[in-house]
């Protein structure tokens, strides 16, 4: 994953990155294959009823309170901006950087707080990082000894060293659907990054066919960590994995800036990997990002929103801050931005998964709690028009958004204002659908009576006095 930039440097870094689905949107409906497992299908449909999801990336570099893994590659030292004093030259930062695993000691790690939390927020399902491009693995991996519950790692005495199966079991005791993100490369492991040969960017540092066993070697260690985590942590929905650089070379879209920078084979055999993780999980979403094919069931925006509906599965990943990984004194975003961003994401028909950073004690920053606060209160009074919902015509019509329930009887407009502070106004104008018949409406979180009427297929209503205890938006439910 990548972070919002701070300078101009980062901005153009990030815009590159984000490209990464936005590059590919003109033809995403054409690359996107509908998988043809009926308990796949089945499991994507109830994937898109839960709307709202938490993501969490965490690692040894929370202490350092750096851009996740990123500052280790040579290509993206500019934007990451290396502090001195973590490394003088490049192997000294390296050489700091993986000892930091001997001072990671989050005593503070309370899985069960980030799930009340995220749950009276509406949250639906957990993605959390089990392992990023540093390799460091926040599972109990049997592949190396560069993890969390290593003698190396301080917190690793810890009763809840093992901090994949803390989360997933406490999450998945409250209802929450389970996803892993798992990096595809691994800087750490000499079969990605060769010692022999110095690396120059995010990419594998030799050829794969002029050395296959190194990289068969590479291949068998992914899919045994992969084995682990389908085989180890209980039932697993998603699996999420990140680093699509790391792909057949017939699947490079030479119109992505980012992926014209691969110059060698790096096919991984997903369809070995995925076989083995729908043999554990059977039925289990598979997210191979940015490689169109069988094994990305569904496609990732990044730090983003689609401008139009699309007509497949998708979900934007954002940041309740400004970086997927802590930083100390992170800009939260409000949570009017926040709620702004989830109706116009579900009224294109995709689901928000908002990262949530812990930070290096194994807790989030208090203002992160008082956000989540905010949120649920929204969410009790209007998530029958969030959840179990659909995309409808006209999708998004001046400050207006639309839901429907999947039956198509109950129709949901959203009234948004972009400003810092939402106000209803007395008066409200929307178009519905030509062919929906109006039999009922109400103002979710108003108990007065509604006036209304129809012209056309224009609906004029009038709010009552108590419509300034409205929160972030008016949410409209009208069946017929």
């Amino acid at each position: 994953m990548f972070t919002k930039p701070k300078t101009k440097t980062l901005f153009l870094s990030s815009l590159l990155l984000s490209s990464i689905f936005f590059s590919q949107a003109h033809n995403v409906s054409e690359g996107y294959q509908k998988p043809t497992d009926p308990l796949v299908i089945q499991n994507l449909e109830n994937w898109q009823d839960l709307k709202f999801g938490l993501f969490m990336h965490w690692g040894t570099y929370s202490q350092w309170g750096i851009v996740e893994s990123w500052s280790l590659c040579p290509e993206d030292e500019s934007w990451t901006q290396r502090k001195p004093e973590h490394g003088k030259s490049y192997n000294e930062y390296v050489e700091n950087y993986e000892n930091l695993q001997k001072t990671f000691n989050p005593t503070q790690f309370n899985p069960q707080k980030w799930a009340d939390a995220a749950k009276k927020a509406g949250m639906k399902y957990v993605v959390f990082t089990t392992k990023h491009h540093d390799g460091f693995a926040m599972f109990d991996t049997k592949e190396s000894d560069y993890k969390i519950t290593s003698s190396n790692t301080p917190f690793s005495k810890n009763p809840k060293a093992d901090v994949t199966e803390e989360i997933f079991s406490t999450f998945r005791k409250d209802g929450f659907k389970i996803g892993a993100y798992f990096s595809k490369p691994d800087w750490h492991s000499d079969d990605y990054w060769w010692p022999y040969f110095p690396p120059k960017d995010r990419n594998v540092n030799y050829d794969p066919k002029k050395y296959p066993e190194r990289w068969n070697s590479f291949k068998n260690f992914t899919f045994n960590q992969l084995n682990e985590i389908t085989s180890n942590y209980g039932k697993i929905d998603i699996l999420w994995l990140d680093g699509g650089w790391v792909r057949p070379f017939h699947t490079i879209d030479q119109n992505v800036e980012w992926q014209r920078t691969i110059k060698v084979e790096q096919d991984i055999d997903m369809d070995k990997i995925g076989t083995m993780a729908r043999k554990n999980q059977p039925g289990i979403i598979v997210v191979d990002r940015t490689v169109p094919g069988k094994w990305e069931n569904y496609v990732t925006p990044e730090q983003a929103v689609p401008e139009k509906a699309l007509s497949i599965p998708w979900e934007s990943c954002i940041t309740m801050g400004d970086s997927f990984s802590y930083v100390p004194n992170d800009n939260y975003k409000s949570s009017q931005k926040i709620i702004e961003t989830l109706v116009k994401i579900i009224s294109r028909g995709g689901n928000y998964l908002m990262n949530i950073a812990p930070g290096p004690n194994g807790d989030y920053d208090a203002v992160v709690y008082e956000r989540l606060k905010e949120i649920s209160g929204w969410m009790d009074q209007n998530q029958s028009a969030v959840f179990a919902t659909r995309a409808v015509a006209p999708y998004h019509d001046g400050n207006f958004y639309y839901t429907q329930s999947k039956d198509g009887k109950t129709l949901n407009v959203f009234h948004l204002n972009d400003q810092s502070t939402y106000e209803s106004p007395s008066t409200l104008n929307f178009t519905i659908p030509e062919n929906f018949k109006p039999k009922s409406l109400k103002v979710l979180g108003l108990s007065n009576k509604i006036q209304w009427k129809k012209s056309g297929n224009i609906i004029e209503i009038q709010l009552p006095e108590d419509r300034k205890k409205l929160n972030y938006a008016s949410v409209i439910q009208i069946t017929q």
